[in-house]
């Protein structure tokens, strides 16, 4: 089985996580206090898999996913509220393996003007994540 890509973002209350597979099938989200597992058929029947031993500890009850036909987003509820996460892995060095992250915004130079840009992509991502999981609904 292969990861599947995926793109996580730390917000004050939950981590938003998106697996970037389009027309996916049998999805299968397990969510635990400390680990987190996604599972899938992608494309060309492609089984695709991701394991997760958490930076931190996780609501699983209050925790929820949604599939689109183009990806798979999870919404896991943090244990301790406004505790900042600097990774989504308890491991700093599985990051780039489990995860496939093409980027990190932690990491980013800035200069005054692309502050200004950061923080306006925040809260268009946390707005469309609200959005998005209003209209659509989510699964527990």
């Amino acid at each position: 089985m292969l990861p599947a890509i995926a793109k996580w973002y730390d917000r004050r209350d939950s981590v938003f996580i998106e697996f970037c597979v389009a027309d996916s099938k049998d999805v299968k989200v397990n969510f635990d206090k400390t680990k987190f597992g996604f599972s899938c058929v992608g494309p060309d029947d492609t089984k695709l898999e991701n394991q997760v031993d958490l930076f931190d500890a996780i609501d699983e009850n209050a925790s929820k996913h949604n599939r689109t036909d183009r990806s798979v987003s999870c919404y896991l509820r943090k244990a301790q509220p406004g505790k900042a996460w600097p990774r989504l892995t308890k491991d700093k060095a599985k990051m780039m393996d489990n995860m496939g992250r093409e980027d990190d915004l932690d990491n980013l130079d800035l200069d005054a003007d692309g502050a200004d840009d950061v923080r306006l992509y925040e809260f268009l991502f946390d707005f469309l994540c609200f959005i998005r999981f209003s209209i659509f609904g989510v699964h527990k």
